[in-house]
């Protein structure tokens, strides 16, 4: 099941889409290097970096999110971002942790233009 028309998006038709065999991640959208999915991991996250940058948005739940050596407590409403190749995983989250997440770019991210504006 993957949206590409003009209906929007919602969290709870994604959520009863994953299944066994995908229980934690279901793509809902793709346009161009845009993949939009819903991630809602249970009990532990298994992540690993991944090849392209990406963005989470929190629908629901708590916990704290660990960004290399990072950490930072997450609730609904907040925006995380990856970098690609960044070791990252929520943890200690609780039982009905939902996420939208966003890879975008190409593999190996996107140049940072922020740091190259500053050092022009």
């Amino acid at each position: 099941m993957r949206a590409n028309d003009d209906r929007p998006l919602r969290l709870a038709d994604w959520l009863s889409a994953l299944t066994p065999e995908n229980e934690h991640y279901a793509i809902a959208f793709e346009h161009g290097t845009l993949e939009v999915g819903v991630y809602a991991p249970r009990g532990a996250d298994p992540q690993s970096p991944h090849t392209r940058d990406e963005v989470y948005v929190v629908v629901r739940g708590r916990g704290v999110f660990r960004r290399g050596e990072q950490t930072a407590p997450f609730g609904p409403g907040d925006l995380l971002f990856v970098p690609a190749g960044e070791t990252h995983r929520f943890e200690e989250f609780s039982d009905d942790l939902a996420v939208w997440v966003l890879f975008y770019g190409p593999d190996g991210g996107e140049r940072d233009h922020t740091q190259a504006a500053r050092r022009a």
